[in-house]
């Protein structure tokens, strides 16, 4: 139940803007969908949401119940899966779970088991994850997501490496374990966010330059 307030928020490498003068308002519970071209910025707005990368300048906020959270403590409550973000190869599926659980409780009553049957990978918990398909460690990136009892969810490109029946899986998923938390999706395709209450556009925060 995040709630995230944004004022003025704005992102510079070097010379270049990435965002600036956004103020935006995420409502605990809710999904936001930030769209924009290839490198416009959107895994940036989210790095930045993540407190991975501190604003340039303005001031980003977080509420837990209207209790205000320091940007420092915010990754005790989210859970992120992205395309630059690795998943320790030389575990094995079970290890990586019992590793991963060490810092987040699981969602209410999900055993390993269950969570291995949900991602259709119940046949591969002693594989390394060196050996999954790209297909398959996508489901297990998103698994780790839901399955995590985390206020807020991130994700960039939910849908990278999975078919069209992958993509039905993470809809599915969205629905039964996406309840209660506040979801940031960033996406070109509208398949990942058609369920959005709120779309932003981070092209639309950049700096016009005049001729």
């Amino acid at each position: 139940m995040i709630r995230i307030q944004l004022d003025n928020a704005a992102k510079r490498f070097q010379y270049e803007w990435i965002f600036r003068n956004l103020s935006l308002e995420i409502p605990a519970n809710s999904n936001l969908a930030i769209t924009g071209g290839n490198g416009s910025g959107k895994s940036t707005f989210l790095k930045a949401i993540a407190s991975l990368n501190p604003l340039t300048e303005g001031n980003l906020s977080y509420f837990l119940k209207e209790k205000e959270i320091l940007g420092e403590d915010i990754y005790k409550q989210l859970t992120i899966s992205a395309p630059y973000l690795e998943l320790p190869e030389e575990f094995t599926l079970i290890e990586l779970l019992e590793f991963h659980f060490k810092f987040k409780n699981p969602v209410a009553d999900l055993s390993f088991e269950k969570m291995m049957e949900i991602m259709y990978l119940e046949n591969h918990q002693n594989k390394p994850i060196s050996q999954f398909s790209s297909g398959m460690k996508q489901r297990l990136k998103l698994g780790l997501c839901f399955f995590s009892d985390a206020s807020l969810v991130l994700l960039d490109e939910p849908t990278s490496n999975l078919d069209e029946k992958g993509i039905s899986w993470y809809l599915e998923l969205v629905q039964k374990y996406g309840l209660n938390k506040t979801l940031l999706i960033c996406s070109n395709d509208k398949r990942e966010y058609d369920f959005c209450e709120q779309i932003i556009n981070i092209e639309d925060y950049k700096i016009k330059r005049s001729i």
